[in-house]
């Protein structure tokens, strides 16, 4: 959660808190949960790394019995779209293979999800959505599908749904609602920055503000993916090819005449402190220390970018699966307390409350 002090603005005063609890649509009430048992983090049971080591162990208690019908490939070189294909397709031994790693897989997430249902800060959690590189395929969308069944079988009413966008979307879309209105106002678009172990992707947010206010029409304009895990960069090569990707979303803006808000909104691995900097979490993140006392990411980047458009530059940052479950706040009205879970490295999450909830469904989650 947000520690330490907000910072001001340099050139208009204005508060600047980063990793805030309190957004302009919703209540932060957690992130970042770190809870463990006898083997580590829970979360780490749960990640997209998890799901191929229980589809690996399937091939390998199969392989005792016969051929694998998943072939000699290994399964770390098997594709989203590759496993896909195998579910689908005409060999339904190799479909029940991958049926029984996703089995294993839904009862550890299901397992994960009710420790965090337990907590108090998510005592009223009418809908989970899931997020991150795993959903975005048919096996992703059977296991949530899988692991909703298993909860409604101990007692939990809290409905499980993928994320609305892209998760490589989300990430960026998310940031929009990390500026208050008058941030927006009069703009069209925005500048996000989505940071992660392995990439780094940057885009413009056309926000369609006056077609739904809500920001639900929100789409990635255009957007730059760097994979900086292939050229293990230090950290202030990491800076700078960053804003190099900056620079160039805002000439290809301003071309197309939509000129972005003079605000860049982050999504960071980690708890981020109210002046920017990383308490702890941002281990996997490229160059050197993150969490150093004597970097600060905001900070970087308003020195290097100084104006947009001709006016100050503000940066907003806040932890990444925050930001990712941001992106559903016009898809979660109807409900009061909400959560977001993210597939990727490890498993992040987020508890969210509305602030104005249309028609609220206390969906607590009460088990049997």
């Amino acid at each position: 959660m947000a520690q330490g002090k907000s910072v001001k603005h340099e050139a208009t005063g204005a508060p600047l808190t980063h990793g805030a609890d309190d957004l302009p649509s919703v209540t932060v009430d957690d992130y970042n949960i770190e809870l463990k048992d006898k083997d580590g983090f829970i979360g780490d049971k749960a990640s997209k790394s998890a799901f191929q080591d229980k589809l690996s162990e399937w091939r390998k208690r199969v392989r005792n019995g016969g051929d694998d019908p998943l072939g000699d490939t290994p399964t770390q070189d098997l594709t989203k779209k590759q496993i896909d294909a195998l579910l689908n397709g005409p060999d339904k031994e190799a479909a029940a293979l991958i049926i029984g790693a996703v089995d294993d897989y839904a009862k550890d997430l299901a397992k994960v999800l009710i420790r965090y249902l337990g907590r108090a800060s998510w005592k009223d959690t009418g809908r989970i959505a899931v997020g991150g590189g795993l959903k975005q395929s048919a096996v992703g969308e059977l296991a949530i599908a899988r692991t909703m069944v298993l909860l409604k079988a101990e007692g939990y009413k809290t409905e499980l749904t993928p994320i609305a966008h892209h998760p490589d979307d989300a990430g960026l879309i998310g940031a929009a609602h990390l500026m208050p209105a008058w941030m927006l106002k009069g703009h069209e678009a925005i500048l996000a920055v989505d940071i992660g172990g392995t990439n780094i992707r940057a885009g413009i947010i056309e926000l369609h503000q006056k077609a739904n206010a809500d920001l639900s029409q929100a789409q990635v304009w255009r957007s730059e993916l760097w994979r900086h895990a292939d050229d293990a960069p230090s950290r202030s090569a990491t800076i700078e090819r960053l804003v190099a990707m900056i620079e160039k979303l805002v000439a290809k803006a301003n071309k197309a005449s939509l000129v972005p808000a003079p605000v860049i909104g982050i999504a960071c691995p980690g708890i981020i402190k109210a002046d920017g900097s990383i308490d702890r979490g941002g281990q996997n993140l490229p160059g050197g220390n993150w969490e150093s006392e004597h970097f600060n990411l905001p900070e970087a980047l308003m020195k290097a970018i100084p104006e947009i458009d001709g006016q100050p530059t503000f940066v907003i940052m806040h932890n990444d699966a925050v930001v990712q479950g941001l992106s559903q706040v016009p898809f979660m009205q109807d409900i009061g307390g909400w959560g977001v879970v993210t597939i990727g490295t490890g498993l992040g999450n987020a508890h969210f409350t509305n602030k104005t909830p249309g028609k609220p469904k206390r969906g607590a989650a009460v088990s049997k």
